[in-house]
């Protein structure tokens, strides 16, 4: 079996950017891929920013940042990832966004061993596999927020992924990427999430029945709870669209009333009030 050295990342927000990072300075080759040529100079503004970050603080030499941006292509054009071993897609969080992007990918890649995984937070990964013509080399690979600096990658197989799949996905995470890996069933949540975004919701409830203020709920699990930053600020450094969708697949998948979208949350969302990256969330930010 061929080793992952030809890595492709669709999408490059602030999730693909970080992951096509993360790639570039573990020595891959790293085809980048946006819907316009506009998106996809934006993107490398993106990754590049990233890289500066890294450069500034100390973490990468001059040498280093000139390689890893020398390993980075970007595209418009799909069919430039026919000779890819991994695809990484990186799309909005929107189920018809990622749908036809997965669909999209397995016509044009040409190695039958190659792998498409999906970085989705809550869509689960058999939905995506069955639109394909190789459900058993599809695969979630769940990244976190800010790729660069959080160490987890959430590795979900579906009932179809083949095991050799799975220990492939798992070795890149950690042998390659340096990263830890821990392996989730295919269910809406995932382990992080399932845990993570009934917390967040229940703080927005919080703040809308006027139980307590955003500074104290934020502080009070700062301090009272050891974390590192409280809901409110971590909902705003993920972004409130994200967590409103990862919430209404997983209320779409088990009904569980605590895991609908409070109105607060929806109402912030169709403001677009998304928190850091649009400069106001529950908190507002300069630039």
């Amino acid at each position: 079996m061929a080793e992952i050295t030809k890595v492709g990342v669709v999408g490059c927000g602030l999730m693909g950017s970080g992951i096509a990072d993360v790639c570039a300075r573990a020595g891959l080759d790293v085809l980048v891929g946006e819907v316009s040529a506009e998106a996809a100079a934006a993107g490398k503004a993106r990754v590049i920013a990233s890289l500066d970050r890294h450069l500034r603080s100390g973490r990468l030499s001059e040498r280093d940042w000139e390689a890893a941006l020398s390993r980075l292509v970007f595209t418009s054009d799909l069919g430039d990832f026919a000779d890819r071993h991994l695809v990484l897609e990186a799309v909005a969080e929107r189920r018809e966004v990622k749908s036809a992007t997965i669909t999209a990918l397995d016509k044009v890649l040409d190695l039958p061993e190659a792998i498409i995984a999906s970085n989705t937070s809550s869509i689960p990964i058999m939905e995506l596999a069955a639109l394909t013509d190789r459900p058993d080399r599809v695969i979630g690979m769940h990244f976190f927020n800010p790729v660069p600096v959080q160490q987890l990658v959430e590795v979900i197989p579906t009932q179809l992924t083949r095991d050799d799949v799975v220990e492939r996905a798992t070795g890149f995470v950690t042998a390659r990427l340096g990263k830890d890996a821990i392996q989730a069933r295919d269910r809406s949540g995932f382990v992080v999430n399932a845990l993570l975004v009934p917390y967040l919701i229940s703080a927005v409830r919080m703040l809308e029945s006027g139980f307590a203020c955003a500074e104290d709920i934020d502080t009070g699990m700062a301090l009272g709870c050891a974390h590192p930053m409280g809901p409110l600020r971590l909902l705003d450094l993920i972004g409130l669209d994200t967590v409103q969708s990862v919430a209404e697949s997983m209320y779409e998948e088990f009904k569980e009333p605590l895991y609908a979208p409070p109105p607060l949350l929806r109402r912030m969302v169709a403001a677009g009030t998304l928190g850091r990256k649009t400069g106001r969330g529950f908190y507002a930010y300069g630039e």
